[in-house]
């Protein structure tokens, strides 16, 4: 609308500008005029050699005709208009006073107002673009989206796979519909409610879920959306925020990715006046402030809880700090529930073997996954979404798509199928080994051929053995390859550096090396569920460095021998597991199960 209305206004300007243009070209003489002095005006008036005069008072000119007809054009003094018509009309001349011109004074005054005007307007596009388009004249404001009642809800039927995380929201929901139960009593609702887990385990939608089921106002806003470049915005915008919030009481305000505005304060380059801490220091006295802001519950969710200012998390601001975990097997199967609910799917789809072979994805990936199945069915022309969408969708989403047209040679190929034989016999020979599912040779994303090992039940805990079992299995592939053919391959990077990540962890982090002891070295310096170690303070001596550097070779070369040893001990069972992958590509766990224990499979 904004826009339409400015280039509304500049048509006009442009309009008006090139009318006045015009009209001063064709008002301008047509006939060469030549310039007389005042004194022989005077004297063609006396002699009576003026025909005809045109007086301007405005511009003090005087625009006469000889009787000869020359045209000429005097500058006469300022107060000698009346006695110079006189004296024309005395001589006999036709004489006409004119009024003051309106375009010679409408084009001056446009010449000093338009290049005015056209830097306005080009300072008033540039803020435009630069805070984002029709923001301009609400640039201190909360750009929070409201949904309200009219608009479509998500409820706690649509959220699943957090059961004891929605058990916790329910008073609040409770509190929302029914605040007079909880005031006799004395009792005061938390104000604010901190939502953090790792990505795609459903933070936000709960948040939207205890809105939809208390059936009030919800404003969203993410953290970024306080922090701008000028200093004072950011803070404007809280205070407008909770303005807005208290119209609309009880209400609730949820902040996304909190993180990018409640970062610790001074522990940045940004010293104590930045934007982004007078921020934060506004919505600290939002939250508990001198002012009362009841009926108002903040909500917020970050996947980095660890960098939050303490004063933020202090009870009486966020009082309240549950923690989202991504899905066990149940919470996976009811999800799964939910995404294929407006799905067709074939009667063979059993969701809950499904979600066995998901350990470790989140309620996103969930999601993904069963949008992936369906777009397979799509692809192959199919009326409904069959398990094996399914099966190829979580493949896709684990590794990546196959790539059946790579031409590789039947020596690499060998080779791949007795690495991935290793992996496969090792996982399935050691006692703490998961099952192995599927092992395949077909290339699928970055890797040449995988086997997939699926656990028969979620784990929260690792023993040591299963550590050890997991490192000879990683090894399995290096150890086959060296015993068939008598040479490694470029092929083990990856294991390796799984295996001794993992061993690197069975000392550091869990104190599992009989060596060094029940201890842990160096401090991690972010949420474990994050995976990734940015920061890693080392607290220990260069004496003890050089101790975990040997305890690490020594658990990972024991695990490679005990690899080697296992398949030289059943080396032909290694064979004709290679062999049957090298004819079928893909084998199931049934029939690794059959070339195991002896049995042949039929092609």
């Amino acid at each position: 609308m904004q826009n339409r209305w400015l280039r509304g206004l500049l048509t006009i300007v442009f309009v008006v500008l090139v009318v006045s243009l015009l009209m001063e070209f064709f008002n301008a003489p047509t006939q060469p005029v030549q310039q007389a002095p005042y004194s022989t005006l005077i004297q063609a008036i006396h002699r009576r050699q003026v025909s005809r005069a045109t007086v301007e008072p405005s511009s003090y000119n005087v625009a006469w005709v000889s009787t000869s007809g020359q045209s000429y054009i005097t500058v006469y003094a300022p107060g000698e208009t009346n006695t110079l018509s006189n004296e024309l009309n005395a001589s006999g001349a036709n004489v006409t006073i004119t009024k003051p011109a309106g375009s010679g004074i409408w084009l001056t005054v446009l010449g000093d107002i338009l290049p005015l005007a056209i830097v306005v307007a080009l300072l008033f596009f540039f803020m435009r673009q630069s805070q984002g388009g029709n923001r301009m004249m609400s640039f201190g404001r909360s750009q929070a989206r409201l949904i309200a009642d009219n608009q479509p809800r998500v409820t706690f039927k649509d959220v699943a796979g957090v059961e004891e995380e929605k058990q916790e929201l329910e008073e609040v929901v409770d509190f929302l519909r029914n605040p007079k139960r909880y005031l006799e009593m004395g009792a005061r609702i938390p104000k604010g409610i901190l939502l953090y887990g790792p990505p795609g385990t459903g933070k936000t939608l709960l948040a939207r879920a205890v809105a939809g089921e208390a059936g009030v106002p919800f404003f969203s806003e993410s953290g970024s959306g306080f922090v701008e470049m000028f200093v004072g915005v950011g803070a404007s915008r809280v205070r407008d925020l909770f303005d807005q919030a208290k119209k609309n009481a009880p209400c609730i305000v949820f902040i996304d990715e909190l993180d990018a505005v409640g970062r610790m304060r001074g522990a940045g380059y940004g010293g104590g006046n930045d934007e982004r801490e007078q921020t934060l220091n506004q919505l600290l006295v939002e939250m508990d402030g001198f002012g009362v802001n009841e009926g108002i519950i903040l909500m917020a969710a970050t996947n980095r809880p660890d960098v939050l200012d303490p004063a933020l998390l202090r009870p009486g601001r966020f009082d309240r700090q549950i923690v989202v975990h991504p899905p066990d097997l149940a919470g996976r199967e009811q999800i799964l529930r939910v995404h294929t609910q407006n799905k067709p799917l074939a009667d063979d789809v059993d969701l809950a073997v499904i979600a066995k072979r998901t350990p470790g994805f989140t309620g996103a990936d969930l999601a993904n996954l069963a949008n992936e199945a369906a777009i397979l069915a799509a692809r192959q022309r199919q009326r409904r979404i069959a398990m094996a969408h399914f099966i190829e969708a979580t493949e896709r989403v684990m590794a990546g798509p196959q790539k059946k047209s790579r031409v590789i040679t039947d020596f690499e190929k060998r080779v791949v199928a007795f690495h991935e034989s290793g992996h496969t016999l090792v996982g399935m020979l050691v006692p703490h080994g998961d099952p192995i599912h599927k092992v395949t040779i077909i290339p699928r994303g970055m890797a040449m051929g995988y086997t997939l090992p699926v656990p028969e039940e979620d784990r929260y805990r690792i023993t040591r053995e299963q550590f050890l079992d997991k490192v000879a299995m990683s090894l399995g592939g290096r150890a086959a390859e060296q015993i068939v053919f008598g040479e490694i391959s470029t092929g083990a990077s990856d294991d390796l550096e799984k295996s001794t990540k993992m061993v690197r962890q069975m000392i550091m982090e869990y104190g599992m090396s009989d060596e060094l002891g029940p201890l842990t070295y160096g401090r991690r310096q972010e949420a474990v569920f994050l995976g990734r170690d940015l920061m890693r303070a080392r607290d220990y001596s260069d004496e003890v460095a050089s101790k975990i550097d040997r305890a690490i070779r020594h658990i990972v070369m024991e695990q490679y021998d005990r690899a080697k040893s296992l398949l030289l001990q059943h080396r032909q069972t290694l064979n004709r597991l290679a062999l049957a992958l090298i004819e079928k590509e893909t084998l199931e766990s049934d029939e690794l199960r059959a070339i195991v224990y002896g049995s042949s499979i039929h092609a």
